[in-house]
């Protein structure tokens, strides 16, 4: 069974039968005769689609808000706008899709030579709880413009919105099992991405589960697109502003009460302004409101689930045991649901769970560094290379750094990483590898076919 839980009361919101083995090869078998007629459709058919489910995300952003709220603890008005936002990325698709995947002519010898983008398939993805909505609509906007079909493995703890996904599709008139929701268990995975008529994987989640997904994909030998942990660096510069960047960093650790892939994780502050940082890091960090996500007072709703807030507690434990001070927070709160306080450690360093791992929760983790060189150092001193953010006065600076030192997909100066339709996303290292957004998205899963004409 798969069943659904408010982290906020601990309450069964309801219990879903999982589909049997026999029922997700018929779904996926159901999955390719629909491509063998969607990739058939144009692009303004599709386009004319996507616009259609884009409106009905907008309109009912309220309604989707309150399913993601009960499911994962998300702040409402932050559901809200996770809606709005899934509903510019279809309509950015719509526009633009058949520009990014028009026929590309190259001059060589032959009359004629070009490139073309052909859909591959049925596509699996293997999504999380922690944007339920933006997650898979930031695949499937794409993946269905470019003429593919989509069948959806989300988190177990949000079935409800992954059903409530499909439904958006089937409003807006696009075709029985184009997009479909399978309501199975982690352990179906590999059965599913074995069929033959599955061509290809993204998943965003963490690095177990993309090291799985991955062997699987390449054992099938098939196309396969990762978006995994990361331990977001934000360097604070000497000469940075140092209230808007601790303004930054606050807000950017508390994206989703921190439970976000590109949140900020570690700051490493120069000791020239590591003082002043911390003093304004905690004035901000003290002013959160922690408690019920429906409230509009709230700014930090309960993690996911308790088995995440306690693994969380741990890590924050075994840092201060290792020699981290902990400025703020630090303990389980005796009150009910899975809420974890706005925590912050400073005197962080190699070695504490703070600086190795990916703290996937409201704690902010303070490294020094001597100076502008020893920081970039620590930055890179990760095994993740998702995003990351300097903080400057000095523009050129900040850029050169970002662009050529951080080892990292997704850098920003003087702002906190955030994802954009315009702008690929994606990581290095054991953050993945391939893009999603942009026209780089789109190309991931089609057949780049070269076509030559003597």
């Amino acid at each position: 069974m798969i069943i659904s839980i408010n982290p906020y009361n601990n309450k069964r919101i309801k219990k879903y039968k999982e589909l049997t083995p026999g029922k997700v090869k018929s779904k996926i078998e159901n999955a390719h005769t629909a491509f063998l007629n969607w990739k058939e459709t144009s692009f303004e058919h599709r386009a004319k689609l996507m616009k259609k489910a884009a409106e009905i995300l907008r309109n009912n952003s309220e309604e989707y808000a309150h399913l993601m709220t009960a499911e994962m603890g998300k702040l409402l008005r932050s559901g809200k706008a996770e809606a709005e936002k899934c509903g510019w990325v279809c309509d950015y698709y719509a526009e633009n899709a058949e520009k990014f995947l028009a026929p590309e002519e190259i001059k060589t010898d032959m009359s004629k030579s070009f490139v073309t983008f052909n859909p591959l398939g049925v596509v699996l993805a293997v999504m999380p709880w922690n944007f339920p909505f933006w997650q898979v609509f930031r695949f499937a906007a794409p993946a269905l413009m470019a003429g593919n079909v989509g069948i959806l493995k989300h988190a177990s703890n949000v079935p409800g919105c992954a059903l409530a996904i499909e439904d958006v599709f089937l409003q807006a008139g696009f075709p029985k099992d184009v997009f479909q929701t399978l309501l199975i268990g982690s352990r179906q995975v590999d059965a599913v991405i074995e069929h033959p008529h599955v061509k290809a994987v993204t998943l965003t989640g963490s690095t177990p589960a993309g090291r799985a997904v991955a062997r699987k994909s390449g054992e099938m030998i098939k196309k396969c697109v990762l978006e995994l942990g990361g331990s977001d660096p934000y360097i604070i510069l000497e000469d940075a502003d140092i209230e808007m960047a601790a303004e930054k960093c606050v807000i950017s650790k508390l994206i989703n009460s921190g439970q976000s892939c590109i949140a900020a994780k570690r700051f490493i502050v120069v000791d020239a302004v590591r003082e002043e940082f911390e003093r304004l890091l905690l004035e901000k960090m003290e002013n959160q409101v922690i408690g019920d996500p429906f409230s509009p007072d709230t700014t930090i709703g309960p993690m996911a689930r308790t088995n995440l807030r306690d693994e969380l507690h741990q890590q924050v434990i075994q840092s201060i045991n290792k020699g981290a001070k902990c400025l703020l927070g630090g303990y389980i709160p005796q009150i009910e649901g899975a809420f974890y306080p706005a925590t912050i450690l400073t005197n962080v360093e190699e070695g504490m769970p703070a600086y190795d791992e990916e703290l996937f929760g409201p704690v902010a983790a303070i490294i020094p560094a001597k100076d502008e060189n020893e920081a970039i150092e620590i930055a890179n001193d990760t095994i993740f290379g998702l995003g990351a953010a300097v903080f400057t006065s000095n523009i050129e600076k900040g850029k050169n750094i970002a662009a050529n030192l951080l080892d990292a997909g997704c850098c920003f100066v003087n702002d906190f990483v955030k994802s954009d339709p315009r702008l690929p996303f994606g990581g290095i290292k054991e953050s993945g590898f391939g893009r999603e957004l942009s026209h780089y998205g789109i190309k991931e899963f089609v057949n780049i076919k070269t076509v030559c004409v003597k």
